[in-house]
């Protein structure tokens, strides 16, 4: 048997669509499954150095949900760059400011931490209604 490794060409012609409807799951799991999506984990051909995964469209994220008190408790934290320039949300303001942040925050934790991470977080579509524009891609449902 000799190891298989996808080339670049290989993968983006091999790519689909999958639809995730958003509403009422818990947040880390959601999270976690399109994040193995997104890098090809769920495929037979994953190659860690290559970019084989697929485009992922997530809708009704302001839907999600967060258990116990993590909507008041967990903090979102940013930082101008000047000294004591430090802001943080909670959960339950930064949805209510951006719906799909959340969600691309976690996704974007749970990718590789380089150039190849970077490129993967792009096929990440996220909606805050149930509406999309990616209907001609003929996306399929991922339910998990």
């Amino acid at each position: 048997m000799r190891t298989f490794v996808a080339k670049p060409a290989e993968a983006q012609a091999t790519r689909k669509w999958w639809v995730v409807d958003a509403k009422d799951k818990p947040l880390g799991r959601l999270a976690s499954e399109v994040a193995k999506v997104l890098r090809g984990k769920h495929k037979p051909t994953f190659t860690p150095h290559v970019d084989t995964g697929d485009f992922v469209v997530v809708v009704n994220a302001g839907l999600v949900k967060v258990t116990g008190d993590k909507a008041t408790d967990k903090k979102y934290y940013r930082h101008s760059g000047y000294p004591g320039g430090i802001r943080s949300q909670s959960f339950a303001e930064l949805v209510a400011q951006k719906p799909a942040a959340p969600i691309q925050i976690a996704v974007k934790g749970m990718l590789p931490k380089n150039a190849l991470g970077r490129k993967m977080i792009k096929k990440l579509k996220v909606y805050a209604s149930a509406e999309h524009p990616h209907t001609a891609q003929s996306p399929e449902q991922l339910s998990f």
